[in-house]
């Protein structure tokens, strides 16, 4: 059954989720996606909504080929892929400028989306992680790994679209997935959607903006 739009995914997603109403949650999207259905959850968990920021550490001579990722949320985690490391020959101090250069840009995008609002800190609450769909999980997987660094009581998943494999591939990341639709040919995210436009960084802000600050303080 398609979605009218991220609004409508991120409704059906929060009443799927409705067993952590008013419990000790917090709400991470992926950007720019995951931002709608992210807020949407928060509000009516009446839990706080932060941005998981993941950016791709692709190999020096093969940029499209993911050698790790960097994950923001605070104090900024990095996951490394040994074996794609290990194969494309990254040196050490390779893959450290990437990740410098990577951080940089997650620094620029934070900046610009929320600004000095602080950080969630997951430890000890149950940590919600959220996207509009997932077609490979690459971006998810790492967003996942970061969040479990940060020791939260539990770690949920919840989107409202994957596909099958990409699902089960992450299953071992978490402790609970939540999503609405599996379908037996995924084809493309949005042949899942009626509406399915480009976000803005102006949409991001506006869904960020209905959480007041005080409510995303530790």
């Amino acid at each position: 059954m398609p979605f009218k739009d991220r609004i409508d995914a991120g409704r059906r997603l929060a009443h799927a989720l409705s067993k952590y109403k008013d419990q000790a949650v917090c709400v991470y999207a992926l950007p720019r996606g995951g931002v709608q259905v992210a807020a949407e959850i928060a509000a009516a968990l009446r839990a706080p909504l932060d941005l998981l920021l993941v950016r791709k550490i692709g190999a020096p001579m093969q940029p499209e080929l993911a050698i790790g990722a960097v994950v923001d949320g605070g104090a900024p985690i990095v996951v490394r892929n040994e074996e794609v490391i290990r194969i494309t020959g990254t040196h050490a101090a390779e893959f450290e400028q990437i990740c410098i250069k990577e951080l940089a840009e997650i620094e620029r995008r934070r900046r610009r989306y929320v600004q000095d609002r602080p950080a969630l800190n997951p430890e000890g609450k149950i940590a919600i992680v959220v996207d509009d769909g997932i077609a490979t999980g690459a971006t998810m997987r790492a967003a996942l790994q970061a969040t479990r660094k940060r020791h939260p009581r539990k770690l949920v998943m919840a989107v409202p679209v994957a596909a099958a494999e990409s699902l089960d591939a992450l299953r071992p990341e978490v402790d609970e997935i939540v999503c609405l639709e599996v379908p037996e040919y995924f084809g493309a995210l949005g042949y899942f959607y009626q509406d399915f436009h480009q976000l803005s960084d102006e949409d991001v802000i506006a869904a960020l903006m209905r959480f007041p600050l005080a409510s995303v303080q530790d």
